[in-house]
């Protein structure tokens, strides 16, 4: 299959100002797409996900006997297969989707009947034994290949069990809790660093019960899931760019609209507060355990300082490192990221492609194998950058861009849509030029 590939040109602004509402959350349309799709029942999502990523979440779960109906651009019903679904015929695409193919074999391996997941190339060279060595302790039988997709699953009843994640995962935790969701008995996942818990509030809002510790959370199966209404707050991993091309302006002064500020996931803002960058949080409320509210971004008129990501904060900002190194010359003492390895099985290498489009700009950059090194005080120049095909790399140097000196060429630039169609027109709308 040949993919058109779209070179976009990034100007120098002189300053960031407006207001945007983001599309929805991502990692929260994955949940509610399966969720809703398995609970009993008809969900409706306003503000859902208009990237690719999560129209394979949705499709796959169409496949497996879903309604899924499109209202308008941004709101989809669907009806749920109230905890049985149909095994089909043929291979269910989950795209550039490392999202879907990782928490739907929780959902598929207790049920009846074999189901192969396959996806394009970048999510064929993702690791997947992360999944299939808890599933198999529970009693599933997973094939693989080489450790990548294609992977099949043989469905039957499984077994509960007490699992602690080598790596920090959300999408293995939830993986896991949707095999437990359906297995007789208590399962748990334990993780030393906590990541993301969209899931564990997804599922309270369907209504299953789990119980929570400080580093461990519980479900006990066969549990029904209900059909529920939501919006679906905007992308705070999508506001990252926004937030950081503000920062870069001393003048700049953005508002981001119902945007979610779940505390596993806003840590974002800690960092641009430690940078210096003036951020205000206005009208916060909670919809559906999800917190959601206005947040304001101004610049220092000095300028940006300087910070350091690493162990726990590097886990939870693993979205939105690329961004936070591609802004990195322009503040006054640079950002040191570290126990970023996770960066390096992405959808790209992300951290090699970050230092190599860094260099290519003109910037001084120390690579090491868990992160790197980016000193500040530099001036970057335009340069032809290639984002190897990874939507955070187009859009994280399409924001670099805004202050150096010159046209840049964004090469790869389509990729953007995996999360985020709407990307290049907000920041045209944002970005005075």
């Amino acid at each position: 299959m040949h993919t058109t590939t779209v070179e976009r040109i990034i100007r120098p602004a002189r300053n960031i100002n407006g207001s945007l509402r983001l599309p929805g959350d991502k990692s929260i349309s994955h949940r509610y797409a399966m969720l809703g799709a398995f609970a009993e029942g008809t969900s409706r999502f306003t503000n859902f996900s208009t990237g690719a990523d999560c129209a394979s979440t949705l499709a796959c779960m169409k496949a497996l006997g879903a309604k899924v109906n499109r209202i308008s651009g941004e709101a989809v019903d669907v009806t749920g297969v109230a905890g049985r679904v149909t095994p089909c015929g043929h291979p269910l695409d989950c795209g550039n989707s490392g999202s879907t193919m990782r928490m739907i074999s929780g959902l598929l391996a207790p049920q009846k009947g074999e189901f192969t997941l396959i996806g394009d190339a970048s999510l064929s060279r993702r690791p997947m034994e992360r999944i299939r060595k808890p599933l198999e302790l529970m009693g599933a039988r997973l094939t693989l290949t080489e450790g990548h997709a294609p992977l099949t699953i043989h469905g039957g009843p499984l077994r509960p069990m007490d699992y602690a994640t080598p790596v920090p995962s959300a999408q293995v935790k939830t993986c896991i809790l949707l095999a437990g969701l359906q297995t007789v008995g208590t399962t748990t996942v334990r993780e030393a660093v906590r990541t993301r818990d969209h899931s564990e509030l997804a599922l309270r809002a369907f209504g299953a019960k789990l119980a929570r510790t400080v580093d461990s959370v519980s479900i006990s199966g066969p549990q029904a899931l209900h059909a529920i209404d939501a919006a679906v707050p905007g992308d705070i991993s999508s506001a990252a760019f926004f937030m950081c091309a503000a920062a870069l302006f001393p003048d700049s002064g953005l508002v981001l609209d119902s945007l979610g500020l779940n505390p596993t996931r806003a840590s974002l803002l800690d960092v641009l507060t430690a940078l210096g960058v003036h951020i205000s949080v206005l009208n916060l409320e909670e919809k559906h355990a999800e917190l959601v509210g206005t947040v304001q971004v101004s610049a220092p008129a000095e300028g940006l300082g300087s910070t350091e990501v690493s162990g726990a904060l590097a886990a939870q900002l693993i979205d939105e490192l690329p961004v936070l190194a591609a802004i990195a010359p322009y503040t006054s003492g640079g950002i040191r990221i570290r126990d970023a390895k996770e960066l390096r099985v992405k959808e790209s290498d992300r951290i090699s492609l970050v230092v190599k489009n860094l260099r290519a700009m003109g910037a001084e950059v120390a690579e090491f194998e868990d992160g790197l090194d980016v000193p500040g005080g530099q001036a970057l120049h335009g340069a032809t950058i290639d984002s190897g095909g990874d939507h955070r790399i187009a859009m994280a140097f399409s924001v670099a861009a805004l202050r150096a000196e010159g046209e840049t060429l964004i090469q790869g630039a389509e990729s953007a849509a995996i999360s985020f169609p709407e990307f290049f027109d907000l920041l045209d709308l944002v970005a005075e030029r």
